[in-house]
């Protein structure tokens, strides 16, 4: 029999996999279950999403640019709301004493307050778990005196720090800030002030990881010590971590609204809702309630939206609560 009249082979198929992107992985979790479950922390991460995506695009969905001087003018100032009888359009929530549009106001502050406790959180972490990993990881004398200079700075309110950080850095530079650099002076502020959480719990969870065999064969072949700390240890305390940074992201943003309330953060022609706050506090008492209720009510909702997620998300990675 010839080749051409043998039948050729039908080529046998894979059996069909699901794909493991991560995306897939990500929905098909115990966490995003967790999620789906609370109803309460799903509202809580809407909101906070929204107030994410009003930042962003503040320029976009303002009224006017509250910072532009030729967009403002006197006869506008503290208009009420738009739904009371002295209301203007296109005002919706008033105008302050400098004829800026609240809403518009509010909408870049929450900007600024949303930059600043970002990068808060990020340079307090970067700096805790650093500290944590050497702490941790070589123990001993360096463990001991990082372990102590972070106990002294518990004895000391975060805010406290705040303050003392702000008025070095402002008799440094004579007290004469632009508004870039009280950013970096605020976000400096923060992150000095919560980096001790970090160091912490990082530097207990690498005590109990340099102890198992992953380690002790990472050490085995060679590798460096930076390295076993980045690439092996430090991937295993991501859980608490999380969870820290989500709960200091609120405390962030509210010491720099302290800061701002006490005229020791943004200025007023940069303001964030701190400042807003302050601002309208003047006129509080004198009937124009809505200059510091408004602010006041964004900056409530957005720290009690991030603390509800901050408290899910420490039940959800808590073993003991599965």
């Amino acid at each position: 029999m010839s080749d051409a009249a043998l039948p050729h082979p039908t080529p046998v198929q894979a059996p069909h996999t699901v794909k493991n992107g991560w995306l897939k992985r990500a929905l098909a979790s115990d966490l995003f279950y967790s999620f789906r479950r609370s109803k309460l922390t799903v509202v809580a991460a809407v909101i906070t999403l929204i107030f994410f995506l009003l930042a962003v695009f503040a320029p976009v969905l303002s009224p006017q640019n509250p910072f532009d001087p030729a967009q403002l003018q006197l006869l506008n100032s503290r208009i009420s709301p738009l739904w009371t009888a002295d209301g203007q359009s296109p005002f919706l929530l008033g105008t302050d004493e400098q004829g800026r549009d609240v809403l518009s106001a509010i909408l870049y502050g929450l900007r600024i307050s949303l930059i600043v406790g970002i990068l808060g959180v990020v340079f307090s972490g970067a700096l805790g778990i650093a500290l944590g990993l050497i702490a941790g990881y070589f123990g001993g004398r360096v463990d001991t005196v990082i372990m102590r200079i972070a106990d002294v700075q518990l004895t000391f309110p975060p805010i406290l720090i705040a303050l003392l950080v702000n008025g070095i850095a402002k008799s440094v530079s004579g007290n004469h800030l632009e508004w870039l650099s009280m950013l970096a002076v605020l976000v400096l502020a923060i992150g000095l002030s919560f980096w001790v959480q970090y160091a912490r719990t990082v530097r207990s969870s690498v005590m109990v990881e340099k102890n198992k065999d992953y380690v002790a064969a990472a050490q085995l072949i060679g590798l460096p010590a930076p390295v076993i700390m980045l690439r092996h240890v430090l991937p295993n305390t991501t859980g608490p971590v999380l969870v820290i940074a989500t709960i200091n992201l609120a405390l962030a943003i509210i010491t720099e609204a302290t800061l701002s309330f006490l005229g020791s953060g943004m200025p007023e022609t940069m303001p964030s809702l701190g400042t807003l706050i302050r601002i309208g506090n003047n006129y509080l008492f004198a009937g124009e309630w809505w200059i510091v209720a408004f602010p006041g009510l964004a900056l409530a909702g957005l720290i009690l939206a991030i603390n509800l997620l901050g408290d899910w998300l420490r039940d959800a990675l808590n073993p003991k609560l599965r």
